[in-house]
């Protein structure tokens, strides 16, 4: 038995009245890969149309011919155009032999909009005026244009710190134009971990989004709040029959929300801030584009949720170091007044200082070190405040002992007088020893090195001229000092301050290198480096500074050898000479244990002293720093305290 025939626009019945023309165009629609109708030019009718138009439309042949161009469309286009006038333009094009056709909004029969993008052909048919309408649905790449566009945006607007309900109403907008028929929320998640907060839901109706604010998550809490408990997705395609929504259903049922899917909002893989839910009208569930969608609004909502908490975050920490700046701010202004009433007594001293901080204020690098002039006042009023008390005491001792004198003096007496005299002498010297000291050093970095005398000299020579002192400070110990120089390293600049910056790094390298009766070898050398610089090293194979250390060599007062001759100034004073008025720099290698160098690197002209840079900036702690060459206050109060409760 044979098949009947298959009559229709693709195989027309060998009767049909059909042009010549028509009946060889009809064959070639049938095997283009495109949807393609052949349309009235008059009527704006479909008269002929290929497989690919019907599945496109999902219609039959003779159901795609009873219709013309705008039953295929919804009444009005993009920009709320009616349709109709859309396609009486587009036909008056084509029948002024126009090709170019903008982008139609087509319907299928499901009803499921579409956009079309059109190339137009008229065609030579006698006595009618005909149009081959080629349409490739260009929906799925408009919306990936929009997807990749609305992220663009988005991200720029996380960026520019946008407030976190607009970016995600934003959102929300952007994955809702992807889907028909779908509405987006975000919940967030309470600090308690428990609770429920609304943040965004821009089609949902208000009353639904409000009557989730204060809701508990949990394993039967709805579809939000069990994704966020379970911290995985959660997928209810009936909401009315699922055991998640029971006792929930009230909420939705009044808007005709019958499905939602959930996904919890993470922070990486571990904390959850909210989640991300689509709900529908009808049962559904979610496909391979719809997961696609949640992942990217997922990752998106998570981000920005992530920087707005973030920013939350520093700005508390910002009014908590406010708090706590202002509260030191207090301490401290209490703490100088303090310190200026109890050292009153030190005013010469206090002078001597303000004269110098006077000079070092007056150099742009040394502005940050006027802190430290309070802080090295304060410690002076230790070692002196001590010799006070011994001396007072020891006047009233004098005149006790002027009446036993009197009345007869015993040689016990006496000889407690002296013993007591004795050590309040060695009391005496050390505390002013101290206070000199602090006095000393705290004036010499205030040294102007610009004042030295700049001439020509060979490099070579200056060496030479200075290493027997060297070697005379090293005769008692088992160090050797060596010495070695290119030749004909001339230089115009300053061999005083030069001279004392290789004598500092000397003397560092005697106190700190070699402890005890170690032993070693300090090399000097010099030579000229590629780029025209001189290279200038003091070298040792002696203890190595620590890496914790080895950051603050230069601060001032900074020392490891409190009370054995280290003041904490030798490598500071030279580093300012070295970046000031030789406009060079200073640079340091060293290993624990196996020595270190310490390399000048200098240009063979120095600059210009308003080149140099002349002046230093005082590392930061330099004021607490200072600190180290007194005596702890408490310590030294004892001493004193025991030497005036001995009478």
């Amino acid at each position: 038995m044979q098949p009947a025939p298959n009559h229709g626009p693709a195989n027309p019945a060998p009767s049909a009245p059909v042009h010549a023309l028509e009946v060889n165009y009809h064959a070639m629609l049938a095997h283009s890969p495109d949807a393609v109708v052949l349309v009235d030019l008059d009527s704006g009718r479909l008269i002929d149309a290929n497989l690919k138009a019907e599945a496109m439309f999902g219609m039959s042949g003779s159901a795609l011919l009873s219709r013309s161009l705008v039953d295929l469309c919804p009444p009005r286009q993009g920009g709320a155009r009616p349709c109709a006038d859309v396609v009486t333009e587009l036909l008056g094009q084509a029948r002024e032999g126009e090709t170019a056709a903008p982008a139609l909004t087509f319907l299928t029969a499901a009803g499921r909009a579409f956009e079309g993008e059109l190339r137009m052909v008229r065609l030579p048919v006698p006595g009618r005026r005909l149009m081959h309408l080629r349409i490739i649905d260009v929906t799925e790449r408009s919306l990936a244009e929009a997807l990749v566009n609305g992220q663009s945006r988005l991200l720029e607007m996380i960026a520019l710190g946008a407030p976190l309900g607009a970016t995600l109403d934003q959102l929300m907008l952007l994955i809702e134009g992807q889907s028909q028929g779908v509405l987006c929320s975000v919940l967030l998640l309470d600090e308690d971990g428990e609770t429920l907060r609304p943040a965004s839901g821009p089609n949902l109706p208000a009353a639904y989004m409000a009557s989730l604010d204060g809701l508990k998550i949990g394993p039967r809490a709805g579809s939000c709040g069990t994704a966020m408990f379970r911290k995985d997705m959660v997928v209810v395609s009936d909401i009315m029959g699922d055991p998640l929504w029971a006792g929930y259903t009230g909420l939705v049922e009044p808007y005709g929300l019958r499905a939602c899917w959930s996904t919890p909002i993470h922070v990486g893989k571990g904390q959850v801030l909210g989640s991300f839910a689509m709900y529908y009208r009808e049962r559904r569930s979610p496909g391979p584009d719809d997961t696609r969608l949640i992942g990217v609004a997922t990752h998106l909502a998570g981000i920005a949720i992530e920087r707005t908490r973030r920013e939350r975050e520093l700005a508390r920490h910002r009014e908590h170091l406010e708090e706590l700046v202002s509260e030191r701010t207090g301490e401290l202004t209490r703490a100088k007044e303090h310190a200026e009433h109890i050292n009153r007594e030190l005013a010469q001293t206090l002078a001597t200082l303000s004269t110098t901080q006077n000079e070092l204020v007056r150099r742009d690098k040394l502005a940050a070190l006027g802190s430290l002039v309070a802080g090295v006042a304060h410690e002076l009023n230790t070692p002196l405040g001590n010799s006070l008390v011994v001396a007072t005491t020891m006047a009233e001792r004098a005149r006790v002992l002027t009446a036993d004198l009197a009345h007869g003096l015993r040689r016990s007496t006496l000889d407690v007088y002296l013993a007591q005299a004795d050590e309040a002498g060695r009391l005496l010297v050390r505390n002013l020893q101290r206070a000199a000291s602090l006095v000393a050093a705290f004036k010499q970095i205030g040294v102007d090195q610009s004042a030295s005398q700049r001439r020509a000299f060979m490099l070579g020579d200056l060496l030479g001229e200075m290493l027997p002192p060297l070697r005379v400070s090293a005769r008692q110990r088992p160090i050797t000092v060596l010495s070695t120089s290119e030749p004909a390293l001339a230089m115009d600049s300053y061999p005083g301050p030069l001279t004392e910056v290789v004598s500092n790094l000397f003397d560092n390298c005697m106190l700190h290198a070699f402890e005890g009766e170690r032993g070693g070898t300090i090399r000097i050398t010099a030579a000229r480096r590629a780029d025209g610089a001189i290279a200038l090293a003091v070298q040792d194979d002696g203890a190595g500074i620590a890496p914790e250390l080895a950051a603050r060599v230069y601060d001032p007062f900074y020392t490891t050898k409190l009370g054995l001759g280290g003041s904490g100034l030798g490598l500071h004073v030279a580093h300012n000479i070295v970046t000031g008025v030789l406009g060079g720099r200073i640079e340091l290698q060293t290993e624990p244990g196996k020595g270190s160098t310490f390399t000048l690197v200098l240009p063979p002209v120095a600059p210009q002293i308003a080149e140099a840079g002349a002046g230093v900036e005082a590392p930061a702690g330099a004021k607490a720093e200072a600190k180290a060459h007194a005596k702890p206050e408490a310590e030294a109060k004892a001493e004193a305290k025991q030497l005036a409760g001995g009478y």
